[in-house]
C-alpha cells in the first residue's frame, strides 16, 4: 500500500453513466489520452467522435493538454483496463455537479493524505476504516468531517485503529474546515447641529453597541465627520447584516430625537479584504487632510464663505 497514493471512492472503477473529473495527458489521433484523477489516475480516452456535438475544426480548441475535464463513462473493460469517455454528452448541470463533488472529494484526500504522513498509515488503510464508511453514512466523507467539528457522534461507527490518528485527523479536520467570520460592513453620515450636537451624535453611535453580545460586537468607527463605520464579524452573514441593520434603525432613533439626522451612505454587507484597503486608504486620506490644516496659511478659496 502507499502512503499517500488512492482512488478517492471505494469502487476501483467508475460506474457506466457515471461523471467523473480527468485531467487530459495527450492528445492523437485517435482522441485525448486522460487521467481519471478521482481514481488514482487510472487511464481512459475521449474517442475523436465523443469530443463535440459539432463537427470538429480543430481539437486543440476543444480540448488542452493539462487541463482538467468533466467528462461521462461510455464503457469500462476492468480486465483490458479501457474506459472510454465521452465529453459531448456532459451538459453544464452535469459540469455543475461532478465539480462540486470532486472539490469536496479532493479536500477529503488532502485530509487523509496529511493524516496519512503524520501517523506513517497507508493512505488507503485510512480510506478502508475512514472515508470510505463515511461516505456510505453520509452521502460523502466531507459532509461528516465537517459536521463531526459540532457533532462527535460521526465517528460512533468509524474504526481507529489507535488514538493518534483520531486525535490527528480531528485537529486537521478543525484546522481545515472550521468556517472563518465574515465581516459585514455599512457606512453612516450621523449629523446633528443643535447645540449638544457633539454628545448627541456619540449618544446615537452608542446606541449601536447596545446589543452586543460575546459572540457578536458591533464596532463603531470614525472616518472623519460626520462619516462612521459599522463592523462586526460573524460566522452567519445574514445574522451580521441583520444586526447592523437593527444597528442603524437604533441609531437614528436616538439621532432624530435629539433633532439629527443619518443617512446611509453604504448599506450592510460582507466585505472583503480589499474593501477594508480602500476604506484604510480613505481614512489615512482624511487624517492626512486634516494635519495639514494650519491656523496660520493663508484663507483657500473652499474656505471662502465660512463664518469666522
Amino acid at each position: 500500500m502507499s502512503l499517500t497514493n488512492c482512488r478517492f471512492y471505494e469502487e476501483k472503477y467508475p460506474e457506466v453513466d457515471s461523471f467523473v473529473m480527468v485531467n487530459v495527458k495527450q492528445i492523437a489521433e485517435m482522441g485525448a489520452y486522460v487521467k481519471l484523477l478521482e481514481y488514482d489516475n487510472i487511464d481512459g480516452m475521449i474517442l475523436l467522435s465523443e469530443l463535440s456535438r459539432r463537427r470538429i475544426r480543430s481539437i486543440q480548441k476543444l480540448i488542452r493538454i493539462g487541463r482538467n475535464e468533466v467528462v461521462v463513462v461510455l464503457r469500462v473493460d476492468k480486465e483490458k483496463g479501457y474506459i472510454d469517455l465521452s465529453k459531448r454528452r456532459v451538459s453544464p448541470e452535469d459540469v455543475v455537479k461532478c465539480e462540486e463533488r470532486y472539490n469536496k472529494s479532493k479536500l477529503v484526500h488532502s485530509i487523509m493524505r496529511h493524516v496519512a504522513e503524520k501517523t506513517k498509515t497507508p493512505i488507503e488503510e485510512l480510506y478502508q476504516n475512514i472515508g470510505w464508511p463515511l461516505n456510505r453514512n453520509f452521502g460523502h466523507a466531507y459532509d461528516a468531517f465537517k459536521l463531526s467539528i459540532t457533532n462527535p457522534d460521526v465517528w460512533n461507527d468509524v474504526t481507529f485503529t489507535n488514538q493518534i490518528i483520531k486525535d490527528e485527523l480531528q485537529s486537521y479536520i478543525s484546522k481545515k474546515l472550521t468556517p472563518a467570520p465574515t465581516k459585514v460592513r455599512a457606512d453612516v453620515e450621523v449629523t446633528c447641529f443643535g447645540y449638544d450636537g457633539i454628545d448627541a451624535v456619540k449618544d446615537a453611535l452608542r446606541a449601536a453597541e447596545e446589543k452586543n453580545t460575546p459572540d457578536t460586537q458591533i464596532k463603531v468607527k470614525l472616518v472623519s465627520p460626520p462619516l462612521y463605520v459599522l463592523t462586526c464579524q460573524t460566522l452567519d452573514k445574514a445574522l451580521g447584516i441583520k444586526l447592523l441593520e437593527e444597528a442603524i434603525q437604533s441609531i437614528e432613533t436616538k439621532i432624530k430625537a435629539a433633532s439629527g439626522g443619518l443617512v446611509v451612505k453604504m448599506a450592510p454587507k460582507a466585505v472583503t479584504e480589499h474593501d477594508d484597503a480602500k476604506l484604510q486608504e480613505l481614512m489615512d486620506k482624511r487624517e492626512r487632510e486634516n494635519m495639514e490644516v494650519s491656523g496660520d496659511e493663508s484663507q483657500s478659496e473652499s474656505d471662502e464663505g465660512v463664518p469666522e
